[in-house]
This record gives C-alpha cells, structure tokens and sequence, in this order.
C-alpha cells in the first residue's frame, strides 16, 4: 500500500460535531482537503455557515446542519439527513464540548471559592456532564447503528489530557466527564470491533481555540499552560490535522481502544 492509499479518505462520508470552530473544524477540514464528504454539526449557526463557506471554497465536499449534541432526538434526524444524502456514514468525529470554568485554584496558586466543589452549581455539574460524556455516548450509539450493517467504520472521540491528569485550575466537572470519554471508547472498541468498526480517542492539551471563551487568552492562564508543557507553548488547531487523518484513514486499520495524547508534553510535568 503506497503512502497516499494508506492516509485515503477521498469518498468516504464523515460527521464531525462541533465543527464549527476550533478542533473541530480542524477535523472537518483534513478530511474535506484530502476528499471526503463532510458534514458538520455545530450549534452556532454563523459560524457554522463561515466554516463551511470557507472550507468549500478551497474546494472541499462539505455542508452544515445546526444540531445540539445534547439533544437526542435532533442528533437523530440528523444522522439519518447525513445517510439519506450520502447512503453511508464512515468516519465521526465525535467532538462537541464545553469548558467547565474555573478551578479551585487560580493559576497562580491561589484557592478559588467559586471553584470549591461544595460551591459548584448542580446544573453546571449536568450540563458539563451532558454536553462532554452522555453525548459522546449518544453519538458513538448512532454510528454503531449506521456502521454495523455495512462492516466497517471510524469513531474517533475528542477526550482530554484531563482525562489522565488532574487539574485544580479547571473546573471540577471537566475531568471526569473527559476520564468517562476515555473508558467509553475502549468499551465500544471491544464491542465494535467484530463488527469491523474502530473506536479511538485523541487527548489534546492546550490549543488556542475559543473553548472557555477564548481562556487561554488571559495571560495568566496562557502562562500556566506554557510552562507546563516540554515544548512551552499552546498548539495551534492545525497540529492535530495529521492525527486526526491517521485515525479515520486506513492508515490505522489495527488500531482501536485507544488514546492518543497530543499535549506538547504537558502529562509529563511532575506533580506539585
């Protein structure tokens, strides 16, 4: 196999949620730059339509649909819309996700009030746990029903370094939806893989993206993170192109329940 068949992607139908922005788009756009169909699932309608525009501009097979990851019976209709235009899904990117605040503790070392778990609000704690673990669940669930029937597929989940190492700066909720993802993925892995579907996750570190508000824009956090990595610095979105392409290409044909970490060293840092 030559090295373009073994990264090919060109034909293949695939879904990214929250795709709009960030890690997201991201994804949709390694896959739309080396021919695949794409479809992006984002809430944020003029985002969404940016995105899009800009990536079929360069050429790219891509469309949008405003769906809430969240929602079930909207992810739903939403799957079926993807398989009713292409005839098949190949390839999800199930990445939708939100911040989860402040920690306990400032970047500075400071203890947080608002951040104290006897302080945190409970439909904070829900939606985090909503949006960052019980849709990956929701998403990988409506794949499998989709990929089964043909033998073959890619579902990649976007977890976190949170999910191996524990943060004080990030709010509590964070970790252990993103330590959920990372279990998730390998137990759909030992159920999939008869069914010739791989299940992955990639763990990113810092990236500049606009997750938190755009947090790593505050010096004192930006610093934070800057210092924790090897490399001393936060990844721009374009970095993590290669690894996505990897996983959902044939590239990674015996790879599955695992979880690759993209951190610039971050987990290396020794505890305090």
């Amino acid at each position: 196999m030559s090295l373009q068949e073994m990264f090919k992607v060109a034909g293949a139908t695939a879904i990214v949620t929250g795709g709009a922005s960030g890690i997201g788009r991201a994804y949709g756009e390694v896959l739309a730059e080396n021919g695949a169909r794409v479809c992006l699932f984002d809430t944020n309608q003029g985002m969404l339509d940016e995105t899009v525009a800009e990536i079929a501009s360069r050429g790219g097979e891509i469309w949008g649909q405003v769906v809430d990851v969240t929602d079930r019976a909207a992810m739903a209709k939403a799957f079926d819309q993807v398989a009713k235009k292409h005839d098949r899904i190949d390839i999800v990117f199930a990445n939708a996700g939100i911040d989860a605040g402040p920690g306990f503790l400032t970047p500075e070392g400071k203890r947080n009030p608002e951040g104290a778990i006897d302080a945190l609000d409970d439909d904070h704690w829900d939606k985090v746990i909503a949006t960052n673990l019980t849709s990956v669940y929701n998403t990988i669930k409506l794949a499998a029903r989709y990929m089964k029937p043909q033998g073959s597929g890619r579902i990649i989940a976007t977890s976190s370094i949170a999910s191996i190492y524990n943060e004080p700066i990030v709010g509590t909720p964070y970790m252990p939806a993103k330590a959920g993802v990372t279990h998730l993925v390998r137990q759909a892995a030992m159920e999939l893989g008869r069914f010739g579907i791989l299940v992955n996750a990639i763990a990113p570190g810092p990236f500049a993206t606009n997750i938190a508000g755009g947090r790593l824009k505050i010096p004192a956090d930006r610093k934070a993170f800057e210092d924790w990595s090897v490399l001393h610095r936060i990844a721009d979105t374009s970095e993590i192109k290669g690894l996505a392409l990897f996983l959902a290409s044939p590239a990674s044909s015996y790879v599955t329940g695992t979880q690759m970490i993209i951190d610039g060293g971050l987990h290396l840092r020794p505890a305090d």
